[in-house]
């Protein structure tokens, strides 16, 4: 066992996600520097993934998934994104939505049973498409602009989305829409070979090239009444915070992981004429390495804690925002900060585009902007304390 997850793996069921994850990701990771160079869509990785049956991770056992708790999706999300953080990440879309779907039950009973069959055997994937250029993040509450309009019986989507991860490889994606009739925001699920559903390739981006986030454009895409299988709005303040996002911060802290072991084998191996043992021998290194060892453990037990509160607490979910939020946002400054140390102590050749460590770097910018964003969680944070010191 590594001795990183020595404490961390408690039972032999999280053993063996260990083992599998760790597999699968020394897979990925051989094919990571390419796939982010040449910015196409990991679809080897994914091929593993399905036949590893990962893909189920967090479908029911009911419905034939494996029902792994939330502690269990952040384990294995923080090994693969050692391999390759755009895949983890990708993956992560998938298996979070699945968790809410199946934890809120909102959808028919037939929908959710459909999509669980679907799911485990045939290994389709799904993600959701809320985002918009003109109402930034979903998250700030912003009202979607692409329409459903009731016409004859079915609905016609019409507007544009933004950062749709997977999306050359989506079987099903959730749009978001505004019901022209209503005004209410409705959830619809909508099959990737719809008529009228086209990929335009956008994602030219800095970091997590690999999981092309393109725009998805929706031009007059009929579904049936039967696709608007959720309406967003004032029901969904009462539901749990959503503990199914700290696959974000798992995945960063992953990468995070990849470059002090990068870093690791650097210092124990490079050796300059200067010296007569490796530079991992001098205090000033040494100091490095303590520096990434301490934020890693201090980030990585938060998270790792507050997935195990979720998961034993399930009454107390709807009081966790702020726990969660906090927890990304340590995570994710953390993995910066980390990454940052490792590249001081491989110093100027860990800007060769041939080192791992320049992809790491770039990776990890990304999750500033995944949510929740770290000012609304401040914001969350400052609220909750103002409001507890006046009782």
């Amino acid at each position: 066992m590594n001795e990183l997850y020595h404490l961390l793996v408690r039972n032999e069921r999280e053993r063996e996600l260990y083992e599998q994850a760790r597999h699968l990701a020394e897979r990925l990771a051989s094919r990571a520097a390419d796939y982010d160079k040449r910015a196409e869509f990991p679809f080897a990785d994914f091929a593993d993934l399905k036949e590893a049956g990962l893909l189920s991770l967090t479908v029911p056992t009911e419905y034939g998934g494996q029902g792994a708790s939330l502690y269990e999706l952040v384990l294995v999300q923080e090994v693969l994104a050692q391999g390759s953080g755009a895949t983890a990440l990708s993956f992560g879309w998938h298996a979070s939505i699945l968790m809410r779907l199946f934890l809120l039950r909102r959808w028919p009973e037939s929908t959710l049973a459909r999509l669980a069959e679907e799911v485990v055997q045939h290994h389709v994937l799904i993600n959701s498409a809320h985002s918009e250029r003109a109402t930034g993040s979903p998250a700030r509450g912003g009202k979607p602009e692409t329409k459903a309009v009731l016409r004859d019986g079915r609905f016609m989507l019409r507007g544009r989305k933004a950062f749709a991860s997977l999306a050359p490889a989506l079987d099903y994606v959730l749009i978001s829409a505004t019901i022209e009739d209503s005004g209410e925001v409705g959830e619809f699920l909508v099959p990737m070979a719809a008529a009228g559903v086209r990929i335009e390739p956008t994602w030219n981006t800095l970091g997590m090239r690999a999981t092309r986030s393109d725009d998805l454009v929706l031009e007059d895409v009929e579904v049936e009444t039967d696709a608007l299988v959720e309406t967003l709005g004032k029901s969904n303040e009462a539901a749990p915070a959503q503990g199914w996002l700290l696959h974000v911060p798992a995945c960063y802290l992953g990468i995070a992981i990849a470059a002090r072991n990068e870093a690791l084998r650097f210092a124990q191996t490079y050796q300059p004429n200067t010296l007569s043992r490796p530079i991992a021998t001098t205090p000033e290194v040494q100091r490095k390495i303590a520096e990434m060892e301490w934020r890693l453990t201090h980030a990585r037990h938060f998270l790792y804690a507050i997935a195990d509160l979720w998961d034993r607490y399930p009454e107390k979910r709807t009081e966790m925002k702020e726990e969660l939020a906090a927890a990304k946002l340590v995570a994710t400054n953390t993995a910066l900060e980390v990454v940052d140390g490792a590249m001081r102590i491989v110093g100027g050749q860990s800007l060769f585009a041939d080192n791992p460590l320049g992809r790491y770097y770039r990776d990890v910018r990304a999750g500033l902007h995944n949510p929740p964003a770290d000012d609304l969680t401040l914001a969350w944070l400052a609220k909750r304390a103002l409001s507890d010191s006046k009782q």
